[in-house]
C-alpha cells in the first residue's frame, strides 16, 4: 500500500469517529475482523461526513467472501447477480456489505465478468483487494475507505482534497468508465446537486458523449433511479441538470415545452412541491409526480383545434402510462393511482349535481385535489375552482348544500367542457 495514500490517524478528519457511524456497521466491521478479514465503511456515508450532510445509510466493504460473511452473519441474506452483495440485518437497520473487487481489465476473459457490446459490464464478481477495489468505484469521493476502530482514512484518489474543493471526478477516463455502467452519467447529475459540486469538464463530457447509453439499461433499474434523482430533495435542479445534457427523456416523456409554457410552468411547479414536501418531511410517491410531469403530455395529445377531446384524453391516459412503462418500471399499484389523480381533475372542475360529495370520499381525492392546485399555480387561474374545494372541504352539510345551490345558479345552460385552463397549454 502506498505510504502516500494511506492517511494517519493524525491527519484523518475530526468528524470521522466512531460515534458517527452507526452501531451495526460498527459491530459489522469488528466482527469480520475478529474472523481475519478486512473491514471498512466505505463510499457514500463516508463523503456525506466529510461534506457535512447526514448519512442515509452506511456501507461495509471487505475483502470476505459472500459466502465467508454469509456464515459470520447469521441474520443475512446473499442477493444480486450482476453484483453480489450480502445485506446484514437488525430489528431496525440493514447495512450492506460488498467484498472487494478485482480490476476488470485484468479479467477480461474470466467467465465471472461479462461485457455486452458497447462495453457495459453485465455480470462482475471478480474477487479483488482493497487497492484494486477502490478503482473499480465511480468518483473519487465515493472512493474513500475508514476503519473506524483505528481511526484510518484511505484515501488513494484524492478524494478528500475533491471533496473540499466541491468537485466530482471520475476515477480513471469517464467516458470508459461510462461505458461500463452508463448509470454513472445519472449518479453524477445528481451528486452534483445532492453535495452542491461542480462536476468536472471531463465528467460533462462523458455524459454528453455517452448518455444515449441510458437506453440500454433496464426499465427497472431506471425507475429506481428515478426514485433517487426526483425524491432526495433536488427534483427539480436535477431535473434542468438531466434536460440541459440531454438524457432527461430517458427518465420520463416530459414532452418539450419552452420556459414560458403551462407544460414547463407546470412542471417546475410539481418538482418544487415535491422537494419542498421532503424538507418538511412529508410523504411523496412517485406515483404522483409522474402523473404530474406527464401531465402537460397527456393534454396535448388530447386536444383538437383547442379543445380538450374527453374520448381521446381517456384513451390516451393507458397509453401514456405504456409509453413511461418503456423508460421506467412504475410498479402496477401506481397506473390506477396515476390514472384515478388524471380523471378526477375533469371531476372537479365540472361540480356536477351532487358530484362533489362522491368526490370527496373519493380515496385519491386529497391527492388530485393537491394536483389541481398546482395546476391552477401554473397557470394562474382566475377561476378559483381550487378555493371552492378548499372552502368546501371545511364547511358543514348546510353549507355545502347553500354551495352547491350558488355554483348552480351561478352556472347559465349546460356546464363547459373546454376545462378554462387548459388552454394555457403550448
Amino acid at each position: 500500500m502506498n505510504k502516500k495514500n494511506n492517511q494517519s490517524t493524525s491527519k484523518t478528519p475530526k468528524v470521522l469517529n466512531e460515534s458517527k457511524f452507526s452501531p451495526l456497521s460498527l459491530e459489522i466491521i469488528k466482527k469480520l475482523k475478529k474472523s481475519g478479514f478486512q473491514a471498512f465503511v466505505v463510499g457514500g456515508c463516508v463523503r456525506d461526513l466529510l461534506a457535512g450532510i447526514k448519512p442515509k445509510d452506511f456501507d461495509v466493504s471487505t475483502n470476505a467472501t459472500p459466502e465467508e460473511i454469509r456464515k459470520i452473519f447469521r441474520s443475512s441474506r446473499i442477493i444480486g447477480r450482476r453484483f453480489r452483495l450480502v445485506h446484514v440485518f437488525s430489528r431496525s437497520e440493514l447495512i450492506e456489505v460488498s467484498t472487494f473487487r478485482a480490476n476488470t481489465s485484468r479479467n477480461e476473459n474470466n467467465s465471472e465478468v461479462l461485457k455486452d457490446a458497447e462495453g457495459k459490464i453485465l455480470r462482475d464478481n471478480v474477487w479483488g483487494t482493497l487497492e484494486e477495489d477502490c478503482i473499480r468505484r465511480d468518483f473519487s469521493v465515493n472512493a474513500l475507505y475508514f476503519d473506524p476502530l483505528q481511526g484510518v482514512l484511505y484515501d488513494f484518489h484524492n478524494g478528500l482534497q475533491h471533496i473540499q474543493k466541491k468537485i466530482l471526478v471520475s476515477i480513471g477516463d469517464p467516458q470508459l468508465r461510462f461505458e461500463e455502467d452508463p448509470v454513472r452519467s445519472l449518479r453524477a447529475i445528481r451528486f452534483s446537486s445532492k453535495l452542491n459540486f461542480k462536476i468536472s469538464n471531463e465528467v460533462k463530457e462523458a455524459i454528453y458523449n455517452k448518455g444515449h447509453l441510458l437506453g440500454n439499461i433496464s426499465n427497472a433499474r431506471m425507475f429506481d433511479e428515478f426514485c433517487k434523482i426526483f425524491l432526495t430533495k433536488h427534483a427539480l435542479e436535477n431535473f434542468k441538470k438531466l434536460n440541459s445534457f440531454g438524457v432527461l427523456k430517458y427518465l420520463i416523456n416530459t414532452g418539450k415545452y419552452n420556459e414560458y409554457s403551462f407544460g414547463q410552468k407546470f412542471q417546475h411547479a410539481a418538482l418544487i412541491n415535491t422537494d419542498n414536501r421532503l424538507k418538511a418531511s412529508k410523504s411523496v410517491t412517485p406515483g404522483f409526480l409522474i402523473a404530474a410531469l406527464l401531465w402537460p403530455r397527456l393534454i396535448d395529445a388530447s386536444k383538437d383545434n383547442g379543445a380538450l377531446n374527453l374520448r381521446k384524453f381517456f384513451r390516451l391516459m393507458d397509453r401514456t402510462i405504456r409509453e413511461q412503462q418503456t423508460l421506467t418500471a412504475v410498479p402496477r399499484k401506481f397506473h390506477g393511482y396515476i390514472k384515478d389523480i388524471w380523471s378526477l381533475q375533469l371531476k372537479l372542475e365540472t361540480r356536477l349535481g351532487h358530484q362533489p360529495y362522491k368526490i370527496l370520499n373519493h380515496p385519491r381525492f386529497r391527492a388530485a385535489y393537491d394536483f389541481l392546485l398546482l395546476r391552477e399555480e401554473a397557470a394562474k387561474d382566475k377561476q378559483g375552482i381550487g378555493n371552492w374545494w378548499t372552502n368546501f372541504q371545511k364547511i358543514n352539510r348546510s353549507g355545502k348544500i347553500e354551495a352547491l345551490k350558488r355554483l348552480k345558479e351561478s352556472r347559465n345552460g349546460p356546464v363547459e367542457k373546454t376545462f378554462g385552463f387548459f388552454e394555457e397549454l403550448s
